[in-house]
């Protein structure tokens, strides 16, 4: 049995099919000696960020903030914060991607802002002022209690007390993450007005964090309770009590959809600018079908699905199949790591597992859509533990001892085994760099022919002289327990390869659907063909046609 995933691909801008690099600012490189990296640092990192063969980066926030969530608590939408450097370095960053043909994406976060923003400050101060509206505000219940039983994804109340209005005021992230209320016009206008500087800026995309968060119930209904036994949250601590809620009412709400064709309709004014949106709801994949249905919301999404704690060939395909199945003219993006959750080499190889590393890099830049890469992966950094003592992320001091947060994802580039921390910076760094990443160092690595580092960079060129990778569909049949087998097919009779993935630790026999031989180029190894039948290796894959 298999079954076919088909979609009618008429365009090819440059976003469907690209591999984009994720770059977490504060930990690529710090070029000022600070320990804390910055926007230099990655102009100073281009070259070797395009030596990976990526279409484009992703920059984590680099906006003015408190950093009390390391970026994601935004005061001032237009400026970049001096720890990063200025608008004029920005500017010299877009510039210099781009003769590098390297796209640039930025985060923009909507969804709510730093308390120290003008318009918290403003809104704050009384019921009448003319920002008043402009975040969620809500009167106590009776007895003084909060107004609904909303939870923050960081632990406890979703709202907090505001003496000077005498009212409660919406966060579902830190408390120094008040929510805009997008109920307001005057709020989507403006937001769409922030967004719009960095466009005039030429900035190539926009990763849109947490973008199912913008609205909220406007009647401010409890979340029902959650089973014990559904308590398994994605990309959140599973002992947090955000868990034992069913996420109703405090997001993904309808009215949402309007406002993302507004966004869409001003994007489209900037030719070739892509949206990029991170799920988070109960429904996830259902989500991301709605927010990029009918080629007027956002060009592509992504969430938490593939960033589980264990590696499992079944979830996988379900996941891509239930994904396809209703996503239309929409366009997935998928990635294993990221820098909220523990890193994939720990999650699913339980430490560095070379052989591992590089299929899965082969493995989700096979499926059909676009791939972002952490900053990192390439090397297969594994998780580093860190002291309770050296904790930064206000989420892992929360929950400690049993969730360590995600400072351990966090921690700064190994650029030089020798070097002092690494070679990323010449003073103690905001994260200590464990000895096991030096380990892996960019400079080892590029002195070895069979790194994962250089076997990244050959499988991303490869894959782009790969039009079924790039663009077919994608039709799954059947396979042995803990393996994937899979065609792409490019379109109008273009050619079609079988991909096929061993994710256990032995040696598996896959009977082929027809037969077929290997192709060459990509750098996995071992597979052979005998007859109608594919002898995977331990943690292998194969490319046939």
């Amino acid at each position: 049995m298999s079954s076919a995933i088909e979609v009618t691909d008429t365009q090819s801008p440059w976003w469907r099919g690209a591999v984009i690099y994720q770059v977490y600012p504060r930990s690529l490189m710090d070029a000022n000696g600070d320990g804390v990296g910055d926007i230099r640092g990655i102009i100073n990192k281009l070259d070797y960020i395009a030596s990976l063969g990526v279409d484009a980066i992703w920059v984590s926030p680099f906006f003015k903030s408190p950093m009390k969530d390391f970026g994601y608590d935004i005061s001032d939408y237009r400026d970049v914060d001096p720890l990063f450097g200025s608008l004029a370095d920005l500017d010299e960053l877009i510039a210099e991607a781009h003769d590098r043909n390297v796209k640039v994406m930025i985060d923009q976060v909507l969804s709510h802002t730093s308390d120290q923003h003008a318009w918290f400050e403003e809104s704050r101060a009384s019921r009448d002022n003319p920002k008043a509206d402009w975040y969620v505000w809500a009167d106590a219940k009776p007895d003084g209690t909060a107004p609904n039983n909303w939870i923050s994804i960081f632990g406890g109340c979703g709202w907090e007390w505001e003496p000077r209005r005498g009212q409660y005021y919406l966060h579902n992230f830190l408390k120094s993450q008040p929510d805009l209320n997008f109920h307001n016009p005057d709020v989507q206008t403006q937001i769409l007005a922030e967004v719009e500087f960095w466009l005039q800026r030429g900035v190539d995309g926009l990763r849109l964090d947490a973008i199912n968060f913008c609205f909220h119930d406007k009647q401010l209904r409890d979340n029902p309770a959650k089973p014990v036994a559904e308590r398994q949250g994605r990309g959140f601590s599973e002992d947090n009590p955000y868990a034992f809620q069913y996420h109703y009412y405090n997001n993904t709400q309808p009215e949402n959809l309007a406002f993302l064709e507004r966004l869409r309709a001003l994007i489209d004014r900037y030719p070739g600018v892509v949206t990029l949106g991170e799920i988070s709801s109960e429904d996830s994949l259902a989500t991301m079908a709605e927010y990029t249905a009918n080629n007027k919301r956002l060009h592509m999404a992504y969430s938490f699905e593939l960033l589980v704690p264990e590696l499992c060939a079944q979830h996988i395909r379900s996941t891509v199949e239930n994904l396809e199945a209703s996503l239309g003219e929409g366009w997935p993006c998928w990635s294993l790591s990221n820098h909220d959750v523990v890193r994939v080499m720990s999650r699913w190889g339980g430490g560095y597992n070379p052989t591992l590393g590089k299929t899965l890099h082969a493995l989700v830049a096979s499926l059909r859509g676009s791939v972002c890469y952490y900053q990192g992966e390439e090397l297969g950094l594994t998780e580093a533990d860190i002291a309770f003592e050296d904790l930064q992320d206000p989420y892992g001091i929360t929950f400690w001892p049993n969730f360590k947060g995600r400072d351990g994802c966090r921690t700064p580039m190994p650029w030089q085994s020798n070097g002092e921390h690494g070679g990323f910076s010449a003073v103690k760094p905001w994260l200590p760099v464990p000895d096991a990443h030096c380990e892996l160092a960019v400079d080892l690595q590029e002195q070895d022919a069979h790194s994962m580092l250089n076997f990244y960079r050959r499988f991303m060129q490869w894959r782009k002289s790969q039009p079924a990778l790039t663009g077919g569909d994608i039709r799954f049949a059947d396979a042995p327990e803990g393996c994937l087998l899979f065609e792409r097919a490019a379109h109008a009779g273009g050619e079609c390869l079988w991909v096929a993935f061993n994710l256990t630790d032995g040696p598996v026999d896959v009977v082929l659907p027809m037969p077929l031989s290997l192709v060459e180029g990509h750098g996995l190894q071992g597979a052979e063909v005998q007859g109608e039948c594919l002898r995977l290796p331990a943690f292998g894959g194969a490319f046939l046609r």
